[in-house]
Protein backbone atom coordinates (compact mmCIF):
# COMPACT_ATOMS: atom_id res chain seq x y z
CA UNK A 1 0.00 0.00 0.00
CA UNK A 2 2.88 2.29 0.84
CA UNK A 3 4.66 1.32 -2.41
CA UNK A 4 1.35 2.48 -4.54
CA UNK A 5 0.98 5.55 -2.67
CA UNK A 6 3.99 6.81 -3.19
CA UNK A 7 3.81 5.81 -7.01
CA UNK A 8 0.72 7.79 -6.82
CA UNK A 9 2.55 10.66 -5.27
CA UNK A 10 5.10 10.38 -7.79
CA UNK A 11 2.42 10.42 -10.99
CA UNK A 12 0.60 13.61 -9.30
CA UNK A 13 4.46 15.58 -9.05
CA UNK A 14 4.87 14.74 -12.80
CA UNK A 15 1.44 15.75 -13.63
CA UNK A 16 1.46 19.20 -12.01
CA UNK A 17 5.05 19.80 -13.27
CA UNK A 18 4.09 19.36 -16.69
CA UNK A 19 1.42 21.68 -16.42
CA UNK A 20 2.83 24.12 -14.03
CA UNK A 21 6.63 23.96 -14.94
CA UNK A 22 6.59 23.50 -11.18
CA UNK A 23 6.60 21.48 -8.23
CA UNK A 24 3.20 20.58 -6.59
CA UNK A 25 3.38 23.58 -4.10
CA UNK A 26 3.00 25.77 -7.40
CA UNK A 27 -0.34 25.13 -6.91
CA UNK A 28 -0.48 26.38 -3.51
CA UNK A 29 -1.02 29.80 -5.12
CA UNK A 30 -4.69 29.79 -6.18
CA UNK A 31 -5.73 29.03 -2.37
CA UNK A 32 -3.09 31.82 -1.51
CA UNK A 33 -4.95 34.24 -4.55
CA UNK A 34 -8.01 33.21 -2.78
CA UNK A 35 -7.37 34.25 0.62
CA UNK A 36 -5.77 37.10 -0.36
CA UNK A 37 -9.18 38.38 -2.75
CA UNK A 38 -11.40 37.45 0.22
CA UNK A 39 -9.27 39.94 2.39
CA UNK A 40 -9.02 42.47 0.06
CA UNK A 41 -12.87 42.81 -0.34
CA UNK A 42 -13.02 43.15 3.02
CA UNK A 43 -10.67 46.10 2.97
CA UNK A 44 -12.53 47.39 0.36
CA UNK A 45 -10.23 49.93 -1.39
CA UNK A 46 -6.85 50.45 -2.32
CA UNK A 47 -4.67 54.16 -2.30
CA UNK A 48 -2.67 54.38 -4.93
CA UNK A 49 -0.13 57.42 -5.42
CA UNK A 50 0.44 57.88 -9.12
CA UNK A 51 2.77 60.48 -11.09
CA UNK A 52 0.85 61.85 -13.55
CA UNK A 53 3.28 63.75 -15.49
CA UNK A 54 5.19 60.39 -15.93
CA UNK A 55 4.84 59.91 -20.05
CA UNK A 56 4.01 56.01 -19.59
CA UNK A 57 1.04 56.57 -17.20
CA UNK A 58 -0.22 60.06 -18.01
CA UNK A 59 -3.26 59.11 -18.64
CA UNK A 60 -3.77 56.40 -15.75
CA UNK A 61 -7.59 56.67 -15.20
CA UNK A 62 -8.49 54.44 -17.82
CA UNK A 63 -6.01 51.44 -16.71
CA UNK A 64 -7.39 52.06 -13.11
CA UNK A 65 -11.24 51.59 -15.19
CA UNK A 66 -9.73 47.83 -16.33
CA UNK A 67 -8.75 47.12 -12.68
CA UNK A 68 -12.08 48.39 -11.21
CA UNK A 69 -14.12 46.38 -14.14
CA UNK A 70 -11.91 43.01 -13.13
CA UNK A 71 -12.63 43.87 -9.07
CA UNK A 72 -15.25 46.17 -8.49
CA UNK A 73 -15.56 45.27 -4.88
CA UNK A 74 -12.34 47.28 -5.03
CA UNK A 75 -12.71 50.99 -4.82
CA UNK A 76 -9.44 52.74 -6.39
CA UNK A 77 -8.56 56.30 -4.84
CA UNK A 78 -5.40 58.22 -6.71
CA UNK A 79 -3.64 60.64 -5.58
CA UNK A 80 -1.47 62.11 -8.51
CA UNK A 81 1.55 64.87 -9.18
CA UNK A 82 4.35 65.40 -10.45
CA UNK A 83 7.54 62.85 -9.04
CA UNK A 84 8.93 65.75 -6.71
CA UNK A 85 5.16 66.66 -5.31
CA UNK A 86 4.27 62.74 -4.83
CA UNK A 87 7.53 62.63 -2.66
CA UNK A 88 7.25 65.69 -0.77
CA UNK A 89 3.14 64.95 0.43
CA UNK A 90 4.73 60.98 1.29
CA UNK A 91 7.58 61.95 3.21
CA UNK A 92 4.88 64.75 5.09
CA UNK A 93 3.14 62.17 5.66
CA UNK A 94 5.33 59.72 7.51
CA UNK A 95 6.53 62.16 9.58
CA UNK A 96 3.07 62.66 10.49
CA UNK A 97 2.70 58.74 11.17
CA UNK A 98 -0.11 59.01 8.68
CA UNK A 99 -0.02 55.93 6.83
CA UNK A 100 -2.55 56.19 3.99
CA UNK A 101 -0.36 55.25 0.89
CA UNK A 102 -0.69 51.54 -0.47
CA UNK A 103 1.05 51.93 -3.69
CA UNK A 104 3.45 53.79 -5.47
CA UNK A 105 3.83 54.09 -9.11
CA UNK A 106 6.61 56.77 -10.96
CA UNK A 107 10.10 57.44 -11.72
CA UNK A 108 12.56 55.12 -10.39
CA UNK A 109 15.40 58.19 -9.38
CA UNK A 110 12.48 59.31 -6.81
CA UNK A 111 11.37 55.80 -5.80
CA UNK A 112 14.89 55.00 -4.84
CA UNK A 113 16.21 58.37 -3.27
CA UNK A 114 13.20 59.37 -1.46
CA UNK A 115 10.48 55.98 -0.92
CA UNK A 116 13.83 53.48 -0.60
CA UNK A 117 16.24 55.49 1.36
CA UNK A 118 13.57 57.20 3.54
CA UNK A 119 12.69 52.97 4.39
CA UNK A 120 9.43 53.57 3.61
CA UNK A 121 9.00 50.54 1.32
CA UNK A 122 7.77 46.42 2.09
CA UNK A 123 9.69 44.43 -0.68
CA UNK A 124 7.21 44.67 -3.22
CA UNK A 125 8.85 40.99 -4.86
CA UNK A 126 6.64 39.08 -2.05
CA UNK A 127 3.33 40.35 -3.34
CA UNK A 128 3.56 38.54 -6.38
CA UNK A 129 1.30 35.88 -6.68
CA UNK A 130 0.03 34.70 -10.05
CA UNK A 131 1.74 32.42 -12.06
CA UNK A 132 2.48 34.38 -15.09
CA UNK A 133 3.69 37.26 -13.03
CA UNK A 134 6.18 35.55 -11.20
CA UNK A 135 7.64 33.59 -13.89
CA UNK A 136 10.26 35.59 -14.99
CA UNK A 137 10.76 34.24 -18.49
CA UNK A 138 7.72 36.62 -19.93
CA UNK A 139 10.13 39.49 -18.73
CA UNK A 140 12.71 41.30 -20.88
CA UNK A 141 15.81 39.13 -20.04
CA UNK A 142 14.16 36.58 -18.68
CA UNK A 143 14.00 38.35 -15.12
CA UNK A 144 12.13 40.67 -13.51
CA UNK A 145 13.96 43.96 -12.65
CA UNK A 146 14.26 46.02 -9.67
CA UNK A 147 16.01 49.21 -9.39
CA UNK A 148 16.52 48.81 -5.80
CA UNK A 149 20.06 47.22 -4.50
CA UNK A 150 18.57 44.61 -2.81
CA UNK A 151 16.61 43.32 -5.67
CA UNK A 152 13.05 43.09 -4.43
CA UNK A 153 11.71 46.49 -3.31
CA UNK A 154 11.26 48.79 -7.06
CA UNK A 155 9.87 47.02 -9.61
CA UNK A 156 10.36 47.99 -13.32
CA UNK A 157 8.10 47.64 -15.19
CA UNK A 158 8.61 49.71 -18.30
CA UNK A 159 11.98 49.47 -20.70
CA UNK A 160 11.41 52.83 -22.38
CA UNK A 161 14.09 53.60 -25.06
CA UNK A 162 15.30 56.81 -24.54
CA UNK A 163 16.64 59.17 -27.22
CA UNK A 164 18.46 60.80 -24.56
CA UNK A 165 15.76 62.99 -24.64
CA UNK A 166 16.82 65.18 -27.42
CA UNK A 167 15.14 67.45 -29.97
CA UNK A 168 15.86 69.73 -32.52
CA UNK A 169 14.64 72.70 -34.25
CA UNK A 170 13.79 71.12 -38.30
CA UNK A 171 14.49 74.69 -39.64
CA UNK A 172 17.86 75.40 -37.85
CA UNK A 173 19.30 71.83 -37.78
CA UNK A 174 20.38 69.08 -39.96
CA UNK A 175 19.93 65.66 -38.35
CA UNK A 176 22.36 64.05 -40.63
CA UNK A 177 25.02 66.06 -39.12
CA UNK A 178 25.02 64.07 -35.90
CA UNK A 179 26.56 60.61 -35.78
CA UNK A 180 27.83 60.55 -32.30
CA UNK A 181 26.66 62.30 -28.80
CA UNK A 182 29.83 64.18 -29.53
CA UNK A 183 28.73 66.00 -32.16
CA UNK A 184 27.20 68.37 -29.63
CA UNK A 185 30.06 69.52 -28.33
CA UNK A 186 30.51 71.69 -30.88
CA UNK A 187 31.20 75.78 -30.83
CA UNK A 188 28.30 76.23 -33.12
CA UNK A 189 25.72 74.95 -30.80
CA UNK A 190 26.82 77.37 -28.09
CA UNK A 191 24.03 79.60 -26.49
CA UNK A 192 21.79 77.50 -28.70
CA UNK A 193 21.16 75.06 -26.11
CA UNK A 194 17.98 74.70 -23.65
CA UNK A 195 18.24 72.13 -20.89
CA UNK A 196 16.36 70.82 -18.42
CA UNK A 197 18.00 71.08 -15.02
CA UNK A 198 20.63 68.21 -15.16
CA UNK A 199 20.51 68.39 -11.57
CA UNK A 200 16.74 67.20 -11.37
CA UNK A 201 15.66 63.96 -11.24
CA UNK A 202 13.69 64.67 -14.57
CA UNK A 203 16.57 63.82 -16.74
CA UNK A 204 17.64 61.30 -14.43
CA UNK A 205 18.00 58.56 -16.60
CA UNK A 206 19.14 60.40 -19.27
CA UNK A 207 22.01 61.48 -16.94
CA UNK A 208 22.54 58.12 -15.90
CA UNK A 209 23.16 57.36 -19.39
CA UNK A 210 25.74 60.03 -19.83
CA UNK A 211 27.84 59.18 -16.66
CA UNK A 212 27.93 55.85 -17.13
CA UNK A 213 28.03 55.28 -20.75
CA UNK A 214 31.95 54.25 -21.65
CA UNK A 215 32.27 56.44 -24.04
CA UNK A 216 30.98 59.85 -22.59
CA UNK A 217 31.49 59.80 -18.92
CA UNK A 218 32.08 62.85 -16.70
CA UNK A 219 34.04 64.60 -18.98
CA UNK A 220 31.58 64.57 -21.77
CA UNK A 221 28.82 65.89 -19.30
CA UNK A 222 31.40 68.96 -18.34
CA UNK A 223 31.87 70.05 -22.12
CA UNK A 224 28.08 70.07 -22.88
CA UNK A 225 26.50 71.51 -19.42
CA UNK A 226 29.31 73.53 -18.73
CA UNK A 227 30.81 74.28 -22.34
CA UNK A 228 28.07 75.88 -24.58
CA UNK A 229 26.58 77.94 -22.07
CA UNK A 230 23.75 76.25 -21.97
CA UNK A 231 19.95 77.79 -20.67
CA UNK A 232 18.24 76.01 -17.91
CA UNK A 233 14.83 75.92 -17.33
CA UNK A 234 12.51 73.55 -15.35
CA UNK A 235 8.99 74.29 -17.24
CA UNK A 236 8.48 71.90 -20.12
CA UNK A 237 6.30 73.85 -21.45
CA UNK A 238 8.41 77.12 -22.39
CA UNK A 239 11.10 74.87 -23.57
CA UNK A 240 8.85 73.26 -26.21
CA UNK A 241 7.98 77.03 -27.00
CA UNK A 242 11.48 78.45 -27.19
CA UNK A 243 12.65 75.28 -29.15
CA UNK A 244 9.30 75.94 -31.75
CA UNK A 245 10.00 79.68 -31.84
CA UNK A 246 13.86 79.11 -33.01
CA UNK A 247 15.29 81.19 -29.85
CA UNK A 248 17.05 77.75 -29.36
CA UNK A 249 17.98 74.85 -31.74
CA UNK A 250 18.39 71.89 -29.58
CA UNK A 251 16.89 71.25 -26.36
CA UNK A 252 17.58 68.57 -23.66
CA UNK A 253 14.84 67.09 -21.81
CA UNK A 254 11.59 68.78 -23.69
CA UNK A 255 8.53 67.01 -23.32
CA UNK A 256 5.01 66.56 -25.01
CA UNK A 257 6.86 67.28 -28.43
CA UNK A 258 4.54 65.11 -30.41
CA UNK A 259 2.15 67.29 -29.90
CA UNK A 260 3.75 69.74 -31.38
CA UNK A 261 5.07 68.45 -34.22
CA UNK A 262 1.22 67.37 -34.92
CA UNK A 263 0.28 71.03 -34.82
CA UNK A 264 3.14 71.75 -37.38
CA UNK A 265 6.02 73.00 -35.26
CA UNK A 266 9.61 72.30 -36.80
CA UNK A 267 10.20 70.27 -33.81
CA UNK A 268 11.63 66.75 -34.23
CA UNK A 269 13.93 64.04 -32.27
CA UNK A 270 16.82 62.72 -32.61
CA UNK A 271 16.86 58.60 -32.90
CA UNK A 272 20.34 58.45 -31.13
CA UNK A 273 20.14 54.51 -31.35
CA UNK A 274 21.71 55.20 -35.04
CA UNK A 275 24.52 57.00 -33.36
CA UNK A 276 28.05 55.46 -32.49
CA UNK A 277 27.36 54.95 -28.78
CA UNK A 278 23.78 53.93 -29.11
CA UNK A 279 20.83 54.72 -27.14
CA UNK A 280 19.38 53.73 -23.42
CA UNK A 281 17.00 52.34 -21.93
CA UNK A 282 15.14 52.49 -18.34
CA UNK A 283 11.96 52.25 -16.54
CA UNK A 284 11.46 55.65 -17.67
CA UNK A 285 8.47 56.59 -14.95
CA UNK A 286 7.64 53.36 -14.82
CA UNK A 287 8.24 51.25 -11.28
CA UNK A 288 5.95 50.56 -8.77
CA UNK A 289 6.70 50.08 -4.99
CA UNK A 290 4.59 48.72 -2.00
CA UNK A 291 4.45 50.97 1.31
CA UNK A 292 5.12 49.36 4.58
CA UNK A 293 2.71 49.80 7.02
CA UNK A 294 0.12 50.05 4.01
CA UNK A 295 -3.57 50.82 5.37
CA UNK A 296 -5.31 48.07 2.35
CA UNK A 297 -1.99 45.28 1.53
CA UNK A 298 -4.20 42.94 0.47
CA UNK A 299 -5.98 45.30 -1.81
CA UNK A 300 -2.58 46.36 -2.66
CA UNK A 301 -1.23 43.10 -3.59
CA UNK A 302 -4.24 42.28 -5.73
CA UNK A 303 -3.64 45.71 -7.50
CA UNK A 304 0.00 44.94 -8.28
CA UNK A 305 -0.20 41.18 -9.74
CA UNK A 306 -2.91 42.59 -12.18
CA UNK A 307 -1.46 45.70 -13.01
CA UNK A 308 1.69 43.03 -13.93
CA UNK A 309 -0.53 40.70 -15.79
CA UNK A 310 -0.27 40.24 -19.23
CA UNK A 311 -3.60 41.86 -19.21
CA UNK A 312 -2.78 44.90 -16.99
CA UNK A 313 0.55 45.43 -18.65
CA UNK A 314 -1.49 45.71 -22.30
CA UNK A 315 -4.02 48.07 -20.72
CA UNK A 316 -0.72 49.82 -19.61
CA UNK A 317 0.51 49.87 -23.35
CA UNK A 318 -2.84 50.99 -24.87
CA UNK A 319 -4.16 53.10 -22.39
CA UNK A 320 -1.49 54.66 -20.55
CA UNK A 321 -0.18 57.54 -22.83
CA UNK A 322 -2.03 57.30 -26.44
CA UNK A 323 -0.27 59.46 -28.05
CA UNK A 324 3.36 58.14 -27.42
CA UNK A 325 2.47 54.24 -25.89
CA UNK A 326 5.28 52.90 -23.49
CA UNK A 327 6.68 49.63 -23.95
CA UNK A 328 6.32 47.02 -21.24
CA UNK A 329 9.15 45.11 -19.81
CA UNK A 330 6.82 42.02 -20.92
CA UNK A 331 7.65 39.78 -23.37
CA UNK A 332 4.52 38.03 -24.02
CA UNK A 333 2.31 40.68 -25.11
CA UNK A 334 1.67 42.27 -28.42
CA UNK A 335 3.81 45.32 -29.51
CA UNK A 336 1.74 46.42 -32.75
CA UNK A 337 0.46 49.58 -30.95
CA UNK A 338 4.02 50.48 -29.45
CA UNK A 339 5.70 53.33 -32.06
CA UNK A 340 9.01 51.48 -33.37
CA UNK A 341 10.92 54.45 -31.36
CA UNK A 342 9.71 52.83 -28.12
CA UNK A 343 11.15 49.43 -28.91
CA UNK A 344 14.00 47.46 -28.63
CA UNK A 345 15.05 46.94 -31.93
CA UNK A 346 17.16 43.89 -33.05
CA UNK A 347 20.81 44.84 -33.72
CA UNK A 348 20.81 48.23 -32.35
CA UNK A 349 23.26 48.90 -29.31
CA UNK A 350 21.49 50.32 -26.23
CA UNK A 351 22.46 50.78 -22.48
CA UNK A 352 19.96 49.49 -19.83
CA UNK A 353 20.09 52.33 -17.07
CA UNK A 354 17.95 50.53 -14.61
CA UNK A 355 21.23 49.01 -13.28
CA UNK A 356 20.77 49.06 -9.75
CA UNK A 357 24.32 49.62 -9.23
CA UNK A 358 23.57 52.76 -10.73
CA UNK A 359 20.32 54.00 -8.78
CA UNK A 360 21.89 56.11 -6.13
CA UNK A 361 21.93 59.47 -8.72
CA UNK A 362 24.16 61.56 -5.53
CA UNK A 363 27.67 61.58 -7.59
CA UNK A 364 25.52 62.62 -11.00
CA UNK A 365 23.42 65.08 -9.11
CA UNK A 366 27.03 66.70 -7.75
CA UNK A 367 28.66 66.87 -10.75
CA UNK A 368 25.78 68.28 -12.52
CA UNK A 369 25.71 71.37 -9.93
CA UNK A 370 29.16 71.68 -9.91
CA UNK A 371 29.16 72.38 -13.74
CA UNK A 372 26.28 74.40 -13.58
CA UNK A 373 27.88 76.75 -10.92
CA UNK A 374 31.16 76.75 -12.45
CA UNK A 375 29.83 77.77 -15.99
Amino acid sequence: MLQRDQVIRGAMSLFFLALFGHSPAWADWRAEWERTLQVAKKEGQIAIYMCSTCSATNRYEKILEEFARDYPGIKVVTVAGSGSQLAARETAERRAEKYLADIHSGGANGAFNVLYKGKMLDPIKSTLVLPEVVDESKWYGGKHRYIDPEGKHIFAYLASVSTAQLFYNTQLVKAGEFKSYWDLINPKWKRRIVALDPSNTGLGATMQFFYYHPELGPDFIRKLFGGLDVTYSRDYRQMVDWLAQGKFALCVGCKETDKAKSQGLPIDDFDTSLWKEGASFSAGGGTLSFFNKAPHPNAARVFVNWFLSRKGQMALQTYGNPDDPPNSRRIDIPKDGVPMRNQLIAGRRYLDVTNPEWSDMTPIFQLAKEVMKGK
